[in-house]
C-alpha cells in the first residue's frame, strides 16, 4: 500500500507581497517607468519588517519586473514580465490545488475513487491544455548529493542566469513552496519545479550535474 504523505503548500510572506505588487503592475496601477514605494514604505504598507519588503523587491528584480537602485528608488521595468509572472503563479497554484484534492481523495474508502478519477481527468486536461497553449508547464528535477551546488542558495549559484529556467516551486521534505526566490537553499532530495523553453530541461540537468 502506498504511503501518501501530506504536502503543505506554503507561500512566504515576502512572496505574497511580490505577487501583490506584480498584480498591481499587471492591472495597470503602476505603468512602466513609474516609481513605487521604497522598501521602508512598503514595509509599513504591508505591516512587515523592512527585510521582508526588501526580499519581495529582490524577487521582482530577479524576474526583471522592476529595477532597484540606490538613490533612484524602485522603478517599474516591464508590464509584460509582470503579466507572465502572475499567469505562471496562478497556473502552478491551480495544478497544486488539484494535486492536493487527489491526495485527500486517495485516503478515502473505495466509494471515493470516482471523485479521484474526476480530479485526475481534470488535472490531465489542464496539463494538456497548458502544453498546447502555454510553454510554461513545469519540469522537475531532484537535487542529489552529486551536485556541486548542494546547500547553496538559488541566488548564489545564479540559477536563472546560468540556465534561463525560472523556478516556480521547491519541494523540501513535506512542504511545497511556490516561487521560492533567490534565498532558497538546495538540499539533498529537494525537488525543483521550473519552467522555460524546450531545451531548458537539459540545460538545468547539465548545470546541476556537470560531470554526468
Amino acid at each position: 500500500m502506498h504511503n501518501y504523505d501530506e504536502v503543505n503548500l506554503t507561500v512566504p510572506r515576502y512572496q505574497q507581497i511580490a505577487v501583490d505588487i506584480a498584480s498591481k503592475i499587471a492591472e495597470g496601477y503602476h505603468p512602466e517607468g513609474t516609481k513605487i514605494n521604497a522598501c521602508s514604505a512598503l514595509a509599513g504598507q504591508y505591516a512587515v519588517s523592512p527585510e521582508t519588503a526588501r526580499r519581495a523587491i529582490c524577487v521582482l528584480v530577479d524576474l526583471e519586473i522592476v529595477t532597484s537602485e540606490k538613490g533612484s528608488g524602485i522603478t517599474v521595468l516591464s508590464y509584460q514580465n509582470a503579466v507572465m509572472f502572475i499567469k505562471q503563479y496562478k497556473d502552478v497554484r491551480t495544478i497544486n490545488e488539484i494535486k492536493e484534492k487527489m491526495l485527500e481523495s486517495v485516503k478515502l474508502q473505495n466509494e471515493e475513487m470516482e471523485h479521484l478519477s474526476g480530479y485526475l481527468k481534470e488535472l490531465l486536461s489542464r496539463i494538456e491544455n497548458l502544453r498546447s497553449v502555454n510553454p510554461f508547464i513545469p519540469y522537475q528535477i531532484t537535487v542529489s548529493k552529486d551536485t556541486p551546488y548542494l546547500n547553496k542558495t538559488v541566488g548564489d549559484i545564479r540559477f536563472w542566469q546560468q540556465t534561463a529556467a525560472t523556478i516556480v516551486a521547491l519541494k523540501h521534505k513535506n512542504k511545497l513552496m511556490v516561487s521560492p526566490g533567490p534565498y532558497a537553499v538546495l538540499c539533498e532530495n529537494d525537488v525543483i519545479f521550473f519552467i522555460g523553453e524546450d531545451s531548458v530541461q537539459e540545460r538545468v540537468k547539465g548545470f546541476l550535474y556537470p560531470q554526468q
